[in-house]
């Protein structure tokens, strides 16, 4: 199952909660901290998947 989008689409909070296995509140931390940016369309938060991509391969880096 693919869980992660085409790098031009977006994904909502809880598609990143799915992917990055974390907790509501844990993702808007990423959020408000600017490690994974997103913005909002009225009171909808959009997360481009691009940005997942590059948060999650960061993490990666990191570890290696």
């Amino acid at each position: 199952m693919n869980t992660v989008a085409p790098k031009d689409s977006t994904v909502t909070v809880p598609e990143v909660m799915s992917a990055l296995r974390l907790s509501r509140s844990k993702v808007y931390d990423l959020l408000r901290s600017g490690e994974i940016r997103s913005f909002t369309i009225g009171r909808s938060r959009r997360i481009p998947a691009g940005e997942l991509a590059t948060y999650m391969q960061s993490r990666l880096e990191e570890c290696a």
